[in-house]
């Protein structure tokens, strides 16, 4: 990326705020009365011819003024941006409602997308958080007809999910309190990665406790991959993205809206963004994905306990108050992580 000298720095930090202000060219009156630099207008001029030349802005007529380009707006987060701090009222608001104690997490998800977009006005996005991070409160294995139990599993804040597995013979009932107990002894309390790890470290002792097939079971119990799958994405505010005419055609805008219906092209640059450190900007091509090249994407990861649980971020146009939108994905990513904690 070419650098910038100081005077070139100011006007394109004037223009972008100004165009993401306003939606309109940015002309050089405009720039000389609102950039404080005190030159002629024949400089801010020349300036201008510059940025153009180096790529950071372009003139969309010949008689226009100016608008910032991908280039532009990258140089612009990474060199210019000064976040701005969060209204209180609007901090306050995110805090009530994702610490909600008695809230389950797939309520909390919903809430942390639903905020996002009201909050933006553009599309906001979950990835749903890890299932191995959820706490393992209690399991029950109770049999069914022939060789099948029902693997209840209580977590987090007493939400209950069932699963059933096939065994190769059936078994009593006190085999299988055995085995629940087994587990409720020495995991209970526990993220249900450290319950599956604890119990293949302690393969030997289950072994002897409850036999070799229901060792095995209790392995594939709390195995994510056994219960429901939880990379996914909750998605609210896609309507919102009908209002910004400059993220393309209406065929344009009506691949995005498949492509966020589908998920899936969204979801992989979401996992991109899991070993991010903190918030993360893809503008215009960036992303790689072909119907988002009109569009910036801002995302965050979440933390449970330390650990990565999972990203959320908004998808809305290039021309983007980033410096209210940074911020405001990185606060709500800080109190999602904190609200999923028990």
């Amino acid at each position: 990326m070419p650098s910038l000298n100081a005077r070139q720095a100011t006007l394109l930090k004037t223009l972008v705020e100004q165009f993401i202000a306003d939606g309109r060219p940015v002309g050089s009156s405009t720039l000389l009365a609102r950039s404080g630099l005190g030159v002629s207008a024949a400089t801010v001029r020349s300036i201008m011819v510059d940025l153009a030349e180096q790529g950071y802005v372009s003139a969309p007529h010949a008689s226009s003024g100016r608008v910032p380009t991908a280039l532009g707006y990258r140089f612009f987060v990474d060199s210019l941006l000064e976040p701005e701090q969060l209204a209180a009222p609007t901090a306050r608001e995110l805090r009530a409602k994702l610490r909600a104690a008695d809230s389950h997490h797939e309520q909390l998800t919903s809430d942390a997308s639903a905020m996002l977009a009201d909050l933006t006005r553009m599309a906001g996005i979950v990835s749903v958080p890890r299932s191995d991070l959820r706490l393992l409160r209690q399991i029950e294995f109770l049999p069914l007809s022939g060789r099948r139990v029902l693997v209840v599993l209580v977590v987090d804040r007493d939400e209950v999910q069932n699963r059933v597995v096939q065994l190769q013979r059936a078994y009593s009932r006190d085999a299988l309190e055995r085995a629940a107990a087994f587990i409720n002894r020495c995991a209970a309390g526990r993220h249900l990665f450290e319950v599956a790890e604890l119990l293949r470290r302690e393969v030997e002792a289950a072994r002897a406790a409850v036999g070799a097939e229901l060792a095995t079971m209790m392995q594939q119990a709390v195995s994510p991959s056994a219960g429901r799958e939880n990379d996914g994405l909750v998605i609210a505010g896609e309507p919102n993205l009908l209002a910004f005419s400059e993220i393309g055609s209406r065929e344009r805008l009506g691949a995005l809206l498949h492509a966020l219906d589908r998920k899936q092209e969204i979801a992989a640059l979401f996992r991109k963004c899991l070993d991010a450190d903190g918030v993360q900007i893809f503008i215009g091509k960036e992303s790689g994905v072909a119907v988002l090249d009109e569009c910036s994407v801002v995302t965050a990861p979440y933390h449970v306990d330390g650990e990565v649980a999972g990203v959320l971020g908004v998808i809305g146009p290039t021309r983007m108050a980033y410096q209210r939108i940074v911020p405001l994905v990185g606060l709500t990513a800080q109190m999602f992580g904190s609200g999923l904690k028990t």
